[in-house]
């Protein structure tokens, strides 16, 4: 069985970009950072950018979209997302290039081939103009990432149902933002059914989804002012304990940083 690897060269409300490919090519969930950031941080691990066959775009927010017109068109690799998304990138101030030729429309629960890897994008609820999660699929591996989530859908539970990775959201510390320094209808907006997933909500979703098959867990789009990265984790590790779910024993987790990249995770 060929080698898989995950990467997270960001992860947080100021960028956000993944990593995960093969031995010989791969591909970012999101551009959300500095392009020289970018290079830098794939140089570092011995990945040219002539080794990244594509771009797949959750949504249109700027700390996920910002280098994708210089990945897309001064670099000529292939910006995946659906119509919606597009359509918001293009009028984003954000993005300096404007797509063309780099641009690829695809649609929700209709699966299309980059390589080897079958990706599928599935519906996810946030205040973006559209918002889609991926379900990447690699010999008999399958792999999601769930950002950017404002409440868990039965759409969701059918990707998670059995997966062997999951990259999942825990914005923010349920008190922390409650007693925190945000405008309440900035509160009313994190917290709402189209903001973000909190560090509960993960763990009670993580505790009612979890099957045996899942072997590794990454809390991602942590918040720099309501949330830590040990208070995700500690959350999601005590909510699994009661279940009978052990961290290290029966599950790997990991709460990524916001600016620091993480290891290369060979899967």
């Amino acid at each position: 069985m060929s080698k898989f690897y995950f990467l997270s060269l960001a992860s947080g409300s100021s960028g956000n970009c993944y990593y995960i490919g093969t031995s010989e090519y791969g591909i970012l969930i999101d551009a959300g950072i500095g392009v020289n950031q970018l290079k830098k941080i794939l140089k570092e691990h011995g990945i040219g950018m002539e080794k990244i066959m594509a771009v797949l775009v959750t949504h249109d927010h700027a700390d996920h979209i910002k280098s994708v017109g210089y990945l897309g068109e001064t670099l000529n690799i292939p910006v995946y997302s659906t119509a919606a998304v597009h359509e918001g990138i293009h009028v984003s101030r954000y993005v300096e290039e404007i797509l063309i030729q780099s641009k690829r429309i695809i649609e929700k629960e209709q699966p299309f081939h980059i390589r080897d890897l079958k990706i599928t994008a599935f519906e996810v609820p946030h205040d973006s103009t559209d918002n889609v999660g991926y379900l990447i699929e690699y010999e008999e591996k399958s792999f999601v990432v769930l950002t950017d989530v404002g409440h868990i859908t039965d759409t969701i539970r059918r990707y998670v149902k059995d997966i062997d990775y999951l990259v999942l959201e825990t914005n923010y510390d349920v008190e922390m933002l409650r007693s925190g320094t945000y405008p309440e209808f900035l509160k009313e907006r994190v917290s709402g059914p189209n903001g973000h997933l909190s560090n509960h909500d993960a763990a009670d979703f993580l505790a009612a989804h979890y099957t045996p098959r899942l072997k590794n867990v990454w809390l991602c789009h942590l918040s720099r002012d309501n949330n830590h990265p040990e208070l995700a984790y500690k959350t999601v590790d005590m909510r699994l304990f009661r279940e009978g779910i052990r961290i290290g024993k029966d599950l790997s987790l990991t709460a990524l940083k916001r600016m620091t990249p993480s290891e290369m995770f060979e899967l």
